[in-house]
C-alpha cells in the first residue's frame, strides 16, 4: 500500500520524475513561475496599497471640508457673486443643531514670515483649535500641541512645523524660545511633523500654529473663520449630513439662496477614500487574474506530464495489476508524483517571491520617501501553496483514474 512513510515508494517517484529530466524541469518551472508570479503580485499589491494610503495617514477618513464661496444666485436683494464669511457662530450652531457630527474644527490661515534672532522663514500661520488633531493628526516631534487652556486664555504660544524649526533653530532646541510673526512674539510649546502629504490650509512642516482665540484677537478677525473641518460620528457619512449642515449655515446667512448649492463648498473626504478603495479592489482583481493565469498554466503542465507518464507506464501498471496491485495503489502513486512536483516547485516559487519582495522593500521606501511593506503574509503563502496543491492533485486526477482503469491484459498487449 502506498503511504507517505514508504521510502521505497518515494525513491520510485523520484526515479520516475528523473527519467525525463527536461520534461520534469519544464513542468516544475511552470509551477514555480505560477506561484512566483501570484505571490509577487499579491505581495506587491499590498505594498502599493500601503504606499497610497500612507498619503492619507493621520487624516480622518470620515471627514469633510467646508468653506464659503461667492453666491451664484441673487437672493433677497443681494446680487449674484456676493461674498460671505463663515464664523465661530456657525461652528456653535453646527455643534448644537446637527446630530451625527463628532467634530467641527474651525481654521483661519495667512502667509507670514517667522523670525528668530537673525533667521527668517516664510510659511503659513495657521490659526485653529485643538480639535484640529481629530481631523488631521500631526506627529509630535517634541513638546505638545495647543490645548484648551491655551484657547481659553488666548495664550501667545505656538507649535511649529519641523521645517520651520530647522530653518529658525538648526540644532538648537526650540521649546521655550520665542518666535516672531508679524511683530508678535509666541512661545514655542511644540514641534510637529506631518504624517502624510495631505494638508488643509497649509503645509504643516512649514507652518506655525497658534490658538484660534489668540489669532482672532491679534489679527482683528473678530469671529471670522475660513475653513470648517468636520468629522462624522460612527454610523454616519458626511454626505448624509450635508442637507442639515447647509440648512444651519443658510439660517445664519440669509443672503444665500435656498437652491444655491455652489455658495457653500463641501468636499466629502470619505467619498475620496471610497474611490481609492474601489480603485484598489479593481487592481487586486487584475493582479489576482494575472497571477491565477500563470498558476493555471503551471497546473496544465502538471496534468500534461502526468498524462504522458501514465501513457509511458501503461505496460508497467498492467504488470502490477497482474501481480495483485490494487487500482487505488496505482492511483495513489500517480497522485503522489503530482503532489511532490507541485509542493517542491510551488514552495520554491513562493520563497523566491518573498526574497524579491524583502529585497525590494528598502529600495522602494528610500526611492519614494514613504515607508512601505512589500511582503507576503504567511497565511497568504500557505493559501497559495494549498490552492496550487489542490489544483495540482486535480490535474493529476484524470491521468490517475485512467491508470486505475487499465486492465492487465490490455496493458500487456500495449506497444
Amino acid at each position: 500500500m502506498t503511504t507517505i512513510f514508504d521510502i521505497d515508494n518515494w525513491k520510485e517517484i523520484g526515479a520516475t520524475l528523473s527519467r525525463n529530466k527536461t520534461r520534469t524541469f519544464l513542468t516544475a518551472f511552470g509551477i514555480f513561475w505560477g506561484t512566483f508570479m501570484l505571490s509577487l503580485l499579491l505581495g506587491s499589491g499590498k505594498g502599493l496599497r500601503q504606499m497610497l494610503y500612507s498619503n492619507f495617514d493621520g487624516f480622518a477618513s470620515n471627514s469633510a471640508i467646508i468653506f464659503a464661496q461667492p453666491t451664484t444666485m441673487p437672493y433677497k436683494g443681494y446680487q449674484k457673486g456676493t461674498q460671505w464669511q463663515l464664523t465661530t457662530n456657525d461652528v456653535d450652531n453646527l455643534r448644537r443643531s446637527v446630530g451625527g457630527l463628532e467634530t467641527v474644527s474651525p481654521e483661519a490661515m495667512r502667509s507670514a514670515t517667522f523670525k528668530y534672532k537673525d533667521r527668517t522663514h516664510q510659511g503659513t500661520l495657521m490659526i485653529l483649535e485643538p480639535s484640529f488633531t481629530e481631523t488631521l493628526s500631526p506627529r509630535i516631534v517634541s513638546g505638545r500641541f495647543i490645548n484648551d487652556a491655551d484657547l481659553a486664555k488666548c495664550s501667545k504660544v505656538c507649535v511649529i512645523g519641523i521645517n520651520t524649526a530647522n530653518a529658525l533653530f538648526g540644532n538648537e532646541d526650540p521649546l521655550g524660545k520665542f518666535v516672531e510673526a508679524d511683530n508678535v512674539y509666541y512661545r514655542v510649546v511644540g514641534v510637529i511633523k506631518k504624517r502624510s502629504e495631505v494638508s488643509v490650509g497649509g503645509d504643516l512642516d512649514r507652518s506655525m500654529i497658534i490658538p484660534l482665540t489668540t489669532g482672532q484677537r491679534t489679527y482683528n478677525l473678530g469671529n471670522k473663520v475660513y475653513v470648517l473641518m468636520i468629522v462624522a460620528a460612527d454610523g454616519h457619512k458626511p454626505s448624509d449630513l450635508k442637507d442639515d449642515i447647509f440648512r444651519v449655515l443658510r439660517s445664519s446667512h440669509p443672503l444665500i439662496h435656498p437652491d444655491d448649492e455652489n455658495a457653500i463648498f463641501f468636499m466629502d473626504i470619505s467619498e475620496e477614500f471610497e474611490m481609492v478603495d474601489g480603485l484598489f479592489t479593481g487592481i487586486d482583481f487584475l493582479l489576482l487574474f494575472v497571477g491565477l493565469s500563470s498558476l493555471i498554466a503551471g497546473i496544465i503542465g502538471v496534468g500534461n506530464i502526468m498524462w504522458i507518464i501514465v501513457k509511458e507506464r501503461t505496460k508497467e501498471f498492467g504488470i502490477r495489476r497482474a501481480l495483485g496491485a490494487r487500482p487505488s495503489t496505482i492511483m495513489g502513486q500517480i497522485l503522489a508524483e503530482s503532489s511532490l512536483l507541485t509542493i517542491i516547485a510551488g514552495t520554491a516559487g513562493i520563497c523566491a517571491a518573498v526574497g524579491v519582495l524583502y529585497t525590494a522593500t528598502p529600495a522602494i521606501s528610500e526611492a519614494s520617501g514613504i515607508e512601505s511593506d512589500f511582503q507576503l503574509g504567511f497565511g497568504t503563502a500557505i493559501s497559495i501553496l494549498a490552492t496550487f496543491l489542490t489544483l495540482g492533485l486535480g490535474a493529476g486526477l484524470i491521468p490517475a483514474l485512467k491508470a486505475m482503469k487499465i486492465k492487465p491484459i490490455e496493458a500487456l498487449n500495449d506497444k
